[in-house]
């Protein structure tokens, strides 16, 4: 069942996302040749604590860090150690909190110092893709809407797809209905209603779309190991157009 939020909710909603859009917009600057993914981690969890919240992963489903951190071939679920960024890598950071009994969810990719032009373009597309997506986020428009702005972005310049990992509802539980995966697919297709919140995002490769989980039983990495990139907003869908709720 898909849950539409009242407008005391989305405010709620709003509140939690703010601080996941300030705390990764405090962790830009720190992503230079030579931090380790801890330090990143420790440095997005003490923000939000000191803002009230809780991080949102640390302990979901027994995921042990609070920021998932996922370099270059990783696609998603990094876990955060000694790992030193290196100058050309890639870093996704995926973070959300808990405030008030909702959540807020985001997650962006950025360059660690000076990184090749397929992996800007891999990063330009994937963030323009999510945008497509929220595009298309409007009252009475499909689910499928929102997919296949996505998808068509994506191939268009050449990259894929990751199908193993979608885009969610979220509320009162960090995962909630519907799914939204970011290419086609035959799943339940409702249309989008005033009061629905979703978290988007697209997390796109530069060679194929196939993934594998590593020994850590977290870490999703691309099949080829070619570089994967990822990017995040929740949203709230009102009258007035769709709503960004992790915008810093």
């Amino acid at each position: 069942m898909i849950v539409l939020r009242t407008k005391s909710e989305i405010e709620q909603l709003t509140l939690s996302s703010r601080i996941v859009a300030e705390v990764l917009q405090e962790l830009r600057p720190l992503v230079v040749p030579g931090i380790t993914t801890q330090e990143l981690n420790n440095t997005a969890e003490a923000s939000a604590r000191k803002q009230g919240a809780l991080p949102a992963f640390k302990g979901y489903r027994g995921f042990p860090a609070s920021l998932c951190i996922s370099i270059n071939e990783q696609i998603v679920h990094g876990i955060p150690g000694g790992r030193k960024l290196k100058e050309g890598d890639i870093v996704s950071l995926d973070f959300g909190t808990l405030l008030n009994g909702f959540y807020g969810d985001a997650a962006i990719t950025l360059p660690v110092g000076t990184i090749g032009k397929k992996a800007r373009a891999l990063l330009t597309v994937t963030e323009e893709s999510l945008y497509k997506g929220i595009e298309q986020a409007r009252v009475g428009n499909r689910l499928s809407a929102i997919s296949q702005a996505i998808q068509a972005w994506v191939e268009r310049h050449g990259f894929s797809v990751v199908r193993d990992f979608v885009g969610h509802g979220i509320g009162t539980a960090l995962h909630e209905e519907p799914q939204i995966p970011n290419f086609g697919t035959p799943l339940p297709n409702p249309r989008l209603q005033e009061g629905m919140v979703f978290a988007i995002e697209p997390m796109v490769n530069e060679g194929s779309y196939e993934m594998r989980i590593l020994s850590d039983g977290w870490t999703a990495v691309t099949a080829d190991g070619k570089l994967s990139a990822h990017f995040e907003h929740t949203i709230a869908i009102t009258g007035n157009g769709p709503v960004i709720l992790t915008e810093s």
